[in-house]
């Protein structure tokens, strides 16, 4: 027997085992089948899942950029107003300072006035009208002054807020550019782009986040606050428009009454003035009239002691008569006569002298004392129209300019 002695199976066993092996083999590939089906289904519902997840979100980014960018938008509308109302602020405060100047160089020439008036002597040192005019002005400057520097510190603190604000916004809108920025690159990429990569924890939330609702809290709150900022800086922009141009009206209606009292006070001074040199001419006339009175009335003394000489002579040359012949007849009592009359005479006429001598000596005195008040009225005269002069400075407040040499 050649056959080697391996086991065998009989032709029943073969056609059993090749009937198994081909229902194995279908039940296989009925399961290939199945799971190759099942993978191109999941495939494809993953795919169209991906795509149209990646589509939601593309959309998701692009309407959330709309979104930033109309709100940034809005707020660099808003900015600019806001830009305009503190250049415009800036503006007000500005001519409130020039009038502020103004009410500084309104002070100082007051003041100088005063000074200068102080420079008066005599009667002409009194409390006029002008100087009653320069206190009430140098008052109501002080709390003209104390008014309009609160609105200037308010204004100073508004842009200040405003200024604040700007940057608040400024850094906003940065931010809502980056943003933009950020989600226009998130939206350039793609499966294929090089740039991506995998990321060690991309689910993270930050601590410091927002929601969406605390967001568009927060942009309409910028709003709210924009708006109100605005409305409160033009309010008070009227305010201190108000309360310059009332400023400089008041500062103009008190320089007028004081400019007022000045001219009245030069009228007044003038008027006196004038009434002096007019006194002072009328002695003139009658120191001249009384230095001629007092020359013919030496004249006429000294007639009259020429006549008194000779009748004392005669009188003494009747007393050499002799004997009987020396009797008082009526020669000699005419001569007694005429020497008593001639005493008196004398006498009076001394006296007048004495008298026009004095009253000239008076007119003299009065003379100085009057030539005393014209230098005292000329000299309130020039420091009052010294005083208007130099205030002419004052009539237009828009072209006053503050001189640092204002004492010279």
């Amino acid at each position: 027997n050649f056959e080697k002695p391996q086991p065998k199976i009989s032709e029943p066993d073969w056609y059993y085992k090749l009937t198994e092996l081909r229902g194995a083999c279908d039940k296989i590939r009925r399961s290939a089948f199945t799971l190759e089906h099942e993978s191109r289904r999941l495939r494809n519902e993953t795919g169209l899942t991906t795509y149209w997840g990646t589509h939601r979100n593309n959309t998701n980014i692009a309407n959330r950029q709309t979104e930033i960018t109309r709100w940034k938008i809005k707020i660099e509308l808003w900015l600019k107003h806001l830009q305009k109302e503190i250049e415009q602020m800036k503006i007000e405060k500005k001519e409130c300072e020039k009038t502020l100047d103004f009410q500084n160089l309104n002070f100082a020439v007051t003041n100088h006035c005063s000074s200068l008036r102080d420079e008066r002597v005599g009667e002409d040192l009194c409390y006029d009208i002008a100087s009653i005019a320069l206190k009430n002005e140098q008052l109501a400057l002080e709390k003209l002054k104390t008014s309009l520097s609160e609105i200037c510190q308010k204004a100073w603190e508004q842009i200040n807020n405003l200024e604040e604000l700007q940057m608040y916004i400024i850094r906003d809108i940065e931010n809502k550019n980056n943003t933009i920025k950020i989600d226009s690159e998130l939206l350039e990429m793609t499966k294929d782009s090089k740039n991506i990569s995998l990321k060690p924890n991309p689910l993270r939330i930050p601590k410091v986040i927002n929601t969406y609702e605390n967001w568009l809290q927060q942009c309409e709150n910028i709003m709210e606050r924009i708006e109100n900022e605005l409305l409160r800086s033009e309010k008070l922009r009227g305010t201190m428009f108000l309360s310059r141009h009332r400023t400089k009206s008041d500062m103009i209606a008190l320089n007028e009454k004081v400019n007022f009292g000045l001219r009245k006070r030069i009228y007044n001074t003038e008027r006196s003035k004038y009434e002096l040199e007019w006194q002072k001419e009328n002695m003139l006339l009658d120191m001249a009239t009384l230095e001629k009175e007092i020359n013919t009335l030496g004249n006429a003394l000294d007639a009259k002691l020429s006549s008194k000489m000779l009748n004392e002579t005669r009188c003494e040359g009747i007393l050499y008569r002799d004997g009987i012949e020396l009797c008082h007849d009526k020669p000699t009592l005419e001569l007694h006569k005429e020497n008593y009359q001639l005493n008196n005479s004398v006498k009076t006429m001394r006296d007048k002298l004495d008298q026009t001598k004095a009253m000239h000596n008076i007119l003299i005195g009065h003379l100085k004392i009057i030539e005393a008040q014209l230098w005292n009225k000329t000299h309130a005269l020039n420091v009052d129209q010294k005083c208007l002069q130099y205030r002419e400075q004052l009539d237009d407040p828009d072209l006053a300019v503050y001189k640092k040499n204002i004492f010279t």
